[in-house]
């Protein structure tokens, strides 16, 4: 499982040292794609699978399946890790998620997420989680 967050830099190359506490469940090939809210998803192979199995379920007459599928399947870039822990974050991807020099990766379970230091400090303010986690319970969690 992955969790925690990590402060890390892409260097001049497009390269990304992936957190050692990450390395063993990521493997040395992976997946990364876009993800949601302006961040980069990474999925284990396995877990790429299991999301691409889900992704082939929805309907395609449905447009915003169609639509939902693509952003996933179009950014998806297959990635492999060099013996320094490094790996290369292709340009579309650092464009997508305005990526310049400092991120921060984070473990959510079954993948990880790599934000633009900017964008994390943007997107993740927890000044609403009482009634955040209050809605929570709609979706059947209770803590």
């Amino acid at each position: 499982m992955f969790m925690g967050e990590f402060n890390h830099t892409i260097d001049a190359k497009g390269r990304l040292i992936i957190p050692s506490r990450f390395r063993e469940e990521l493997g040395q090939e992976f997946v990364m794609t876009k993800g949601l809210d302006g961040c980069l998803f990474v999925f284990p192979q396995n877990e790429w699978e299991s999301f691409q199995g889900k992704l082939k379920t929805l309907p395609l007459i449905n447009k915003d399946a169609r639509k939902f599928s693509r952003f996933f399947m179009a950014g998806a870039a297959p990635c492999e890790m060099d013996k320094q822990g490094r790996t290369l974050v292709p340009a579309t991807l650092r464009e997508f998620a305005q990526m310049k020099k400092e991120v921060v990766l984070t473990g959510m379970a079954d993948r990880i997420e790599i934000w633009s230091k900017e964008k994390w400090i943007e997107n993740n303010s927890y000044e609403d989680m009482d009634d955040i986690a209050a809605s929570m319970q709609e979706l059947g969690l209770s803590i």
